[in-house]
């Protein structure tokens, strides 16, 4: 084998927010199951501990039963949250391909609020295409709805 047989192709979704919320305040939506369930899919079993391993269900699809298979890799409160994203199956085309990604979650305080930083890392190309292209398009939309998730966390301001 030459090199060139040994290097794999991978994309990375990348998507970079500021919000007008404070850390914590994104960090407890990012690491709450009822309010992930709100702004993206109903996590099971999730915690934010390393090692701790959980699912999400999505749409199955050939081969692939529709489960994501989650482990926590890093966890650093406020700051940083990464963890594995698996699922799919060897033996189907686009929609449902063997994928093993990992979601890495970066906040940074900034004037006004947070800046969140998603990477989705590790989309092997052409074989994960679909996944890359639908992620793609879907990353955005769930930073939409996280914000507005994040908003109702905000206690309202007394007016007294």
């Amino acid at each position: 084998m030459n090199d060139t047989a040994l290097h794999i192709a991978t994309q990375d979704i990348v998507v970079d927010e500021i919000f007008p919320h404070a850390p914590e305040t994104i960090w407890k939506a990012l690491t709450t199951d009822d309010l992930i369930a709100r702004w993206m899919m109903a996590p099971t079993g999730f915690e934010p501990v390393k090692g701790n391993r959980f699912t999400f269900q999505t749409t199955p699809a050939g081969e692939w039963d529709g489960v994501i298979r989650c482990e926590v890799l890093e966890v650093k409160t406020d700051e940083r949250l990464v963890y594995a994203w698996r699922g799919g199956d060897e033996r189907n085309v686009g929609y449902g391909s063997r994928l093993d990604t990992v979601v890495t979650l970066s906040l940074s305080r900034v004037e006004n609020g947070t800046r969140l930083r998603l990477v989705h890392s590790g989309f092997i190309t052409p074989k994960n295409d679909s996944a890359f292209k639908n992620m793609s398009e879907g990353w955005p939309k769930v930073f939409q709805r996280l914000d507005a998730v994040a908003a109702e966390q905000i206690p309202p301001k007394d007016l007294h």
